[in-house]
């Protein structure tokens, strides 16, 4: 059996990084297992789903590298959803309820105050035909309810091992509502059915509707796909991820921050496992190392700082060849500034910042105490060609010379080369500014 799963986000609103983690997990399950990975818009909600946030998740999916080897829209299904209606409406498992949202409200709040679960009680199955005629005579419309029958549905979850989950303690879900449309549920299953997904991986919020809807899948005459329900991401804080967070880190934001793909496919696929801390370049890699085992039941913590250092570390081993056309689009195309410049960068973006430190104009920063070990260096300045061995050679020099060691030799060097206290070696740099900028910066010019 060739493994199947789906993605399935709603086209009314962006990607973040939660939804995120759930492609990134069933798009690495299913290359683990030389399966198929479906992508499946919900765009039932007429309303609120739009073309642009449909071609937004693709375009999120595409830069990731998340390919996707179906396409389906659920807009475009309503009769086959229709169909599996009318199946469950004549096996007596989906009947017509009339209570309004004010009036199941106050069922709740007596439920609530009696110490009862507040569990829909089935008032519109003691209904008559009369009763039924007349309240829609009233110009009520009905909602319609899947009927759950009264046994406790279990399953070997791929992550959370066994699970259980008591549909005596449910209310039967609302699978249509009053003005037609459909719910998430019905249409789920419907598709899942349809398309032969064999494994449903999504957040264990989650995991209780699972148990209600493997009871759909029964009613309509399907085997059950296997389950597994990672954990939900929460914030720096420990808190469940704001708006406000998710609105910095949707995915097209953590793409403008200029934030390496496979950082954010790293950082999702292995945070709160013993690899998180093992970054690597590729997918076909990652997919490789993937087992969905391993995830955690906890929860996971999600800190942009952590996407930082994932960023920094991917970087730190990408080699010229998969940078330098992104390199000369910036007229930065040296193999020799990439090597030096590498270890120091966190964000791509950051190469910039080096190539000026290096091309110039830099302000030299000269300090007064220095200045006589300043003109030292600079008469004592090698001549070119310069190579990597330049550095050591200038500043074992300087130190037999003027007694200079440790920072008191190097950063005074630092300070007038490059305007700064931190950056490259400068061992890699000094070859790349070159001995003019080099001797004009020495003499407190920019």
């Amino acid at each position: 059996m060739t493994v199947t799963v789906r993605f399935a986000p709603s086209p009314t609103g962006k990607l973040h990084i939660g939804n995120g983690r759930a492609a990134v997990l069933n798009w690495l399950y299913a290359k683990s297992q030389g399966g198929t990975f479906i992508l499946r818009l919900d765009d039932t909600d007429r309303e609120r789903s739009t073309e642009e946030y449909a071609n937004a998740i693709q375009a999120d999916l595409a830069w990731l590298g998340l390919a996707h080897d179906a396409l389906h829209r659920q807009s475009e299904r309503f009769a086959r959803y229709d169909e599996a209606a009318k199946k469950l409406k004549a096996a007596g498992r989906l009947y017509p309820c009339y209570e309004t949202p004010e009036e199941l409200d106050r069922k709740r709040k007596r439920q609530l105050a009696r110490g009862l679960p507040p569990v829909y009680d089935r008032a519109a199955l003691e209904l008559s035909d009369e009763e039924k005629a007349a309240l829609e005579a009233e110009g009520r419309k009905p909602h319609w309810r899947f009927k759950l029958e009264p046994k406790t549905v279990g399953w070997d979850d791929l992550i959370l091992g066994p699970v259980k989950v008591d549909c005596t303690s449910l209310s039967d879900p609302v699978l249509i509502r009053a003005d037609g449309t459909y719910l998430y549920t019905l249409p789920s299953v419907v598709d899942d059915i349809e398309f032969g997904v064999t494994d449903i991986i999504r957040g264990d919020d989650h995991t209780t509707n699972t148990g209600a809807q493997m009871q759909i899948f029964e009613a309509l005459g399907a085997s059950l796909p296997r389950c597994g329900h990672h954990s939900m991401l929460i914030g720096p804080d420990g808190k469940p991820l704001s708006k406000r967070l998710l609105g910095d880190y949707t995915l097209e934001a953590v793409r403008e921050k200029g934030f390496e793909p496979m950082a954010v496919n790293c950082l999702l696929a292995l945070m709160g496992t013993a690899e998180a801390a093992e970054p690597v370049r590729a997918l076909d890699e990652l997919a490789a190392r993937f087992d969905l085992s391993k995830l955690g039941r906890g929860q996971v913590r999600f800190d942009p700082q952590d996407l930082e250092r994932v960023n920094a570390a991917i970087l730190h081993i990408t080699p010229f060849k998969d940078v330098e056309a992104r390199l000369a689009e910036r007229g930065m195309a040296s193999e020799a500034f990439w090597e030096a410049v590498r270890p120091n960068l966190t964000l791509f973006d950051g190469a910039a910042e080096w190539w000026h430190v290096i091309e110039g104009p830099v302000e030299p920063v000269i300090e007064a105490e220095d200045a006589a070990f300043i003109e030292a260096a600079l008469a004592a300045l090698p001549p070119e060609p310069w190579d990597a061995g330049t550095w050591k050679a200038w500043t074992d020099g300087l130190k037999a010379a003027t007694g200079r060691k440790g920072k008191g030799l190097f950063m005074p060097l630092r300070l007038a080369l490059t305007g700064l206290r931190h950056g490259p070696e400068l061992a890699n740099l000094l070859p790349l500014i070159g001995a003019e900028r080099a001797k004009a910066r020495l003499s407190g010019k920019n």
